[in-house]
């Protein structure tokens, strides 16, 4: 999830719904999806998502199904924004999504119910989802408990807050609270845990590595389940400026806890912690820094035998393993298994840009623009949004590198007018690859 910053037809407008269009067919934007919700006195349900998200491809096929979703679709006005389409970024931004996947519920007036973040399983997911749509993750109603004495919705606020990327502001309503309801909060072992990852992330944002790893460290003291791994990734980060020997110090005392997470409850046949990614990538990240590159290698190693184990010859049968599979083979340096799986994963996902675009950029960046550049033409043919600009820049680079520069104009000319008002600053970037 975290990992996720990361870039049908195109959409170069918001659209409305078509007049006459009946109420079981999808909204088109987020907008029409509230002016359905208002209507039918329902919530909205946006589950933001993107081609390239793996997280997402999880709760698609492992989630979002079966009886359980088919009853919660009958309760709500039910949306899938791409991220990386005009509508999904807009919306993003104002409502301050930073990762994906992220499930946002709102009320027919647009104002947030809760939200839900990253790989959940199902066990966690619809009791979550359910909370929400009673009304019981609504950020005013959680604060006004806390004041009167409620410190599991004390808690629970600050994880909202969390949730909502709304860091400072948790920060500054927690500083509001009367002395013996702080007192409270510091001796409950999830409301301090909280409160130390919104010191952590504020930190970390200010660039203030004390405090940083200070509250890194209280919060990885505390029960943060299956977030272990995501508060491990912020204290790598923010631990880089510490001297080796402190750093490594730091780190060892922090893998018996990540060992135990990964043996139980991630690689397991029923994982409670479902973002195998993250866990793998940040166990191998903190060996790394610790200086044991032979943990660093066996935990990938790990991470390749589930994928393969869960895909069996399949590249169809599991999305999220099978691309799991492509960034273990990166991570260990395995490039020539990288370059038999990417043809097959190409082949098995023809419809969208993904991989063809993530082969010819792989190509390209070796040296190799002339078997980059069929790849990129390809997922040219099927990117949109923001991508239509990722993918154009690389075909300029490419062509370029071929002496091919009047090819590169009209392939920049031709997504720029594709693109319309959209994305200024990937434009901009776009228009700069002819100068480069």
């Amino acid at each position: 999830m975290k990992h996720a910053s990361v870039l049908a037809s195109v959409l170069c407008c918001i659209l409305l719904p078509l007049a006459g269009a009946s109420a079981s067919e999808a909204p088109q934007s987020i907008d029409a999806a509230l002016q359905r919700a208002q209507a039918a006195h329902l919530p909205v349900l946006i589950d933001f998502q993107a081609q390239w998200c793996y997280s997402c491809y999880f709760m698609a096929t492992h989630v979002l199904t079966g009886p359980q979703w088919d009853a919660i679709e009958k309760r709500i006005v039910f949306i899938e924004t791409d991220a990386d389409s005009p509508d999904g970024a807009r919306w993003m931004e104002k409502l301050g999504v930073k990762a994906l996947p992220s499930y946002v519920v709102l009320d027919g007036n647009g104002v947030e119910m809760g939200r839900i973040l990253a790989e959940q399983p199902r066990a966690k997911f619809y009791p979550a989802l359910e909370r929400i749509l009673g009304g019981g993750d609504k950020l005013d109603s959680l604060k006004a408990q806390a004041t009167k004495g409620s410190t599991t919705a004390l808690a629970d606020a600050l994880a909202s807050y969390h949730a909502r990327n709304q860091v400072q502001a948790g920060l500054d309503w927690y500083a509001t609270l009367p002395p013996a309801r702080l007192k409270a909060a510091e001796a409950d072992g999830q409301a301090a845990t909280w409160h130390a990852r919104l010191q952590m992330e504020k930190a970390a944002k200010d660039k203030n590595t004390a405090q940083c790893v200070a509250a890194a460290q209280h919060a990885l003291a505390g029960d943060v389940g299956c977030d272990r791994y995501y508060v491990l990734d912020t204290l790598l980060q923010c631990s880089e400026k510490l001297p080796d020997a402190e750093r490594k110090s730091l780190l060892a005392a922090q893998r018996p806890a990540l060992n135990a997470l990964l043996d139980s409850q991630v690689f397991v046949a029923s994982p409670t912690c479902v973002d195998q990614r993250s866990a793998v990538f940040v166990s191998a990240d903190l060996n790394k820094a610790i200086g044991n590159t032979t943990v660093e290698q066996a935990v990938l190693a790990r991470g390749i035998a589930a994928a393969q184990q869960a895909i069996g010859g399949d590249f169809r049968k599991d999305r999220n393993a099978a691309d799991n599979l492509r960034v273990y083979l990166l991570r260990a340096g395995r490039t020539t298994d990288v370059d038999a799986l990417m043809p097959n994963l190409i082949a098995a996902y023809p419809d969208d840009y993904v991989y063809a675009y993530r082969y010819g950029r792989s190509l390209l960046d070796r040296g190799k623009a002339a078997e980059a550049l069929p790849y990129l033409e390809q997922a040219s043919a099927k990117a949109f949004g923001v991508n239509r600009l990722g993918v154009a820049s690389l075909r300029v680079k490419a062509l370029i590198a071929l002496n091919r520069r009047s090819d590169a104009e009209k392939v920049v000319a031709d997504a720029l007018e594709a693109n319309g008002p959209w994305f200024p600053e990937a434009a901009a970037k776009l228009k700069a690859t002819l100068k480069s």
